[in-house]
């Protein structure tokens, strides 16, 4: 019943940008604790940004002050604008969020840097 569904990865050079959104449904949005992490082929999935329902935000310091998390509760979607993006930013990015002690978990969206 709770699905997290994301969108907006690509293909992108050197220093461009990319939003992904995360669209959500089957949750209290409003209240709920949102994030978005990433994983590469090879490497261990990591907590990129997080955003709680008051919209105190963290970020992973690789990212911090190229990425930015938002919110629209009116819309339950979950926001991450990436920019001077760099080839090692290149991985699937899944929106996730923790309610009742349980993960959940988007498809994933596929962000490739590269020129």
């Amino acid at each position: 019943q709770v699905q997290l569904v994301e969108s907006g990865g690509g293909l992108v050079q050197p220093g461009g940008s990319l939003r992904l959104s995360c669209a959500a449904s089957g949750i209290i949005f409003s209240i709920s604790t949102m994030d978005w992490y990433r994983q590469a082929p090879g490497k261990q999935r990591e907590l990129v940004a997080t955003i709680t329902s008051t919209r105190d935000t963290n970020y992973a310091n690789s990212v911090k002050d190229r990425f930015t998390i938002s919110r629209d509760n009116a819309k339950n979607t979950v926001y991450l604008q990436m920019n001077s993006l760099k080839p090692g930013d290149t991985a699937v990015y899944y929106c996730h969020t923790l309610f009742n002690w349980y993960h959940y978990w988007g498809q994933g969206t596929q962000v490739t840097v590269s020129s």
